[in-house]
């Protein structure tokens, strides 16, 4: 999914014209300050198809699920936990405990490792300004544990700051276990 605003018509109501440089027609592309192209809208579609195939393709190995049931869950809607259970998106409902337990039947881990809570601590420089406004705000209005929740919610610098990129699979146990 890719989604982009076209703000041409407001630009052009209030007299701005944004001038570019670029190494290549599609760099920027869609950028907003003008319509998008035919070129920059199939490179897009390519794109979202191609990882759309990819995810696809990622469900339907590592859930075993075949044809009938991928298409049943593809259709980008959100599930319940219960429904994604039924559909077998998920293999158990439950909270930490369940998730260890789960862990330890189905999968062989080790029972009585410690679970360790993985905390980002937060830069400066991680924080947009208007999330460094709100959480010196809150923490002026004696907020703080509400400010720390607003610093650590910055999951894009998480992943920036693992050099992490591309598309991720945020859980993925060995397919063939």
């Amino acid at each position: 999914l890719f989604q982009f605003p076209n703000f041409t018509d407001l630009l052009k109501t209030v007299g701005v014209k944004v001038e570019e440089v670029k190494s290549s027609p599609l760099k920027a592309a869609p950028n907003g300050y003008e319509p998008t192209s035919a070129e920059a809208r199939a490179a897009l579609d390519a794109l979202v198809k191609d990882s759309y195939a990819w995810f696809r393709g990622i469900v339907k190995e590592r859930r075993s699920m075949d044809d009938g049931l991928l298409e049943k869950v593809a259709d980008g809607r959100v599930f319940t936990g219960h429904q994604a259970l039924d559909l077998k998106l998920v293999d158990e409902l439950g909270d930490e405990k369940t998730a260890v337990a789960w862990l330890v039947g189905q999968k062989g881990v080790k029972s009585g490792l410690p679970v360790r809570d993985y905390k980002l601590t937060p830069r400066f420089g991680d924080l947009t300004f208007l999330r460094t406004a709100a959480s010196i705000t809150l923490d002026v209005l004696g907020l703080s544990s509400i400010a720390r929740q607003i610093e650590q919610a910055g999951v894009t610098q998480a992943v920036d700051r693992l050099s992490l990129d591309g598309m991720l699979a945020l859980w993925q146990p060995a397919g063939a276990n």
